[in-house]
């Protein structure tokens, strides 16, 4: 993002962000899920308890919670494991866990909150539980638009690759790589 633009509303200013992260990352979200990314940015705006979410023993709590409260907490944890991924995947290693642990976790929730919802939102979750790597990749894709984001160790991007499938993880083992060889070019013996 070269140049600030402000818009209208809150919701215009997370719209053009998340399309622009759609555009840096080359992941195009449905309408559907756009949003609901675009509605979750908006609620959690001046959230100042979402880092300090303890999301696990939220996850474990829900379980004994009636279905319509199962439900809403079982999609905060899905929301929380998404924000966390996507915003602030360093909260993983302060944690003493691997960021697929809040992938793995978001999932397993939204899927969950499908199961055990009303009708109308059954889609709706399982689509957010099949599109939560694209839904945080276009969230790190946000942090990377202006430069916001401190690159994932080697260590820590092939695992997220390797345990969850992540395109951007993927691509920044690939771009570590090639700067490495470029740097460091291999001798050539000459015969």
């Amino acid at each position: 993002m070269s140049n600030l633009i402000l818009q209208a509303t809150t919701t215009a200013q997370w719209l053009t962000l998340v399309s622009e992260a759609e555009q840096a990352t080359g992941h195009w979200l449905d309408e559907e899920s756009e949003s609901y990314l675009v509605f979750l940015l908006i609620r959690h705006t001046d959230d100042s308890q979402l880092i300090t979410q303890i999301v696990g023993q939220d996850y474990l709590q829900s379980q004994n919670l009636p279905p319509n409260q199962r439900q809403q907490q079982l999609r905060g944890v899905g929301d929380h494991c998404l924000l966390f991924s996507g915003l602030f995947p360093h909260q993983a290693e302060r944690r003493h866990v691997k960021l697929s642990y809040f992938v793995d976790l978001g999932r397993s929730a939204y899927q969950e909150a499908a199961n055990n919802c009303q009708q109308t939102l059954v889609s709706l979750y399982q689509h957010l539980a099949s599109e939560f790597l694209s839904l945080m990749e276009i969230l790190q894709g946000i942090r990377t638009l202006n430069n916001q984001t401190i690159p994932a160790s080697p260590i820590a991007a092939y695992e997220l690759w390797q345990e969850t499938g992540s395109h951007q993880a993927f691509d920044q083992l690939t771009r570590r790589n090639s700067l490495s060889t470029s740097r460091y070019p291999r001798n050539r013996r000459h015969h």
